[in-house]
């Protein structure tokens, strides 16, 4: 398979601001040194707790922040060495749905002005060309023509995200970053969004990055998940490998509290001790250890690398493995007593 995407030791710091005599007090490490691959068609979901890093990565991915240091290569080409044209050039191919439908849409625009701005920007057809593409747009979002000159407050949620992913296509992109896109939505609502996603990067050969924080809805979607912790990435497997066999402490708690549609089955919470540590100044060795059941001394000094320890592209950072589970149980499901 071709790799589309490629994001090597990606790092962004944001200075803390002490007051205005006492200058910066120290930088919160929001992304530090996150790597992955996406190839081409395939769709990586990003989970993990809120202030995990997972959308500031999308950010930088697209360039709407700057890095602090690393490297993100699209299609083989360096995103940060990129001069302002040659970058406009390039968001052609890359594209974003942000997380909150309503303040991510203009709300003194029309739809039509909203999901035709990038045609006009990279000026890629004329004015009646340009209602028609928008037209077709709506159409292939479950809107209608109708809808055009509406503005966006005059829609639902669920419809608003469509307009935002309206736009996301308008430019024929190969990669959309999916930022949280249903987790502003109702449950009912999510599984049409996420059925239009699905359907649209059939159609068009998309490829996805989808951040979420919701293991239920990644796996719908995802063909590959990376699961993100306090900046790192700690685990990357196909979907249904690490849903069956999580090697990472962290990814076997997130699961163990995954709802189960059947009420004759349940797992065995994990309830992790303590708080996440502070971004500004997370733990030394592996981030984990404050919180892990199993941690041991090395862990407070090894900080380890994501390592395919068995050679199938199931990839882990953890000091200790081979991971043993010595509550092997927590991670399969058992019959409900009652």
């Amino acid at each position: 398979m071709t790799i589309l995407l490629e994001v090597k030791d990606l790092v962004k710091y944001f200075p803390v601001k002490r007051g205005f005599f006492f200058g910066e007090g120290g930088s919160v490490k929001a992304v530090d040194g996150v790597s992955f691959f996406i190839n081409d068609g395939e769709t990586l979901g990003l989970v993990g707790e809120s202030g995990c890093g997972k959308s500031t990565t999308g950010r930088l991915i697209l360039r709407l922040l700057e890095p602090t240091a690393g490297a993100v290569s699209f299609q083989g080409k360096d995103v940060f060495a990129q001069g302002k044209k040659e970058m406009r050039a390039l968001r052609k191919d890359m594209q974003i749905i942000f997380q909150d439908p309503y303040s991510s849409l203009n709300p003194r625009m029309t739809v039509a002005q909203i999901v035709g701005e990038g045609l006009i920007i990279h000026k890629l057809c004329a004015k009646k060309e340009r209602r028609a593409r928008v037209a077709e747009l709506l159409h292939k979002v479950g809107l209608t023509p109708e809808h055009m000159n509406r503005y966006p407050h005059e829609f639902s949620g669920g419809q608003r995200q469509r307009i935002g992913i309206a736009r996301a296509l308008a430019l024929h992109p190969k990669l959309i970053i999916c930022d949280e896109p249903v987790s502003a939505l109702d449950v009912s609502i999510q599984a049409q969004v996420l059925n239009l996603l699905e359907e649209l990067q059939k159609e068009f050969g998309l490829t996805y990055l989808f951040i979420a924080h919701d293991l239920s809805v990644v796996k719908h979607i995802s063909d590959r998940i990376a699961v993100m912790y306090l900046g790192r990435i700690v685990e990357v497997a196909a979907t249904e490998q690490l849903f069956e066999n999580p090697q990472h402490p962290y990814t076997e708690a997130l699961l163990s509290a995954v709802p189960i549609p059947d009420p004759a089955m349940r797992r065995e919470r994990i309830i992790l001790p303590g708080d996440v540590p502070s971004p500004v100044n997370p733990p030394k060795g592996c981030r984990f250890h404050t919180r892990c059941l199993y941690a041991q001394e090395s862990c407070r000094v090894d900080d380890p690398a994501l390592t395919d320890y068995e050679s199938n592209g199931h990839e882990v950072a953890c000091p200790i493995l081979p991971f043993k589970h010595q509550r092997s149980k927590a991670a399969v499901l058992k019959q409900s007593a009652s």
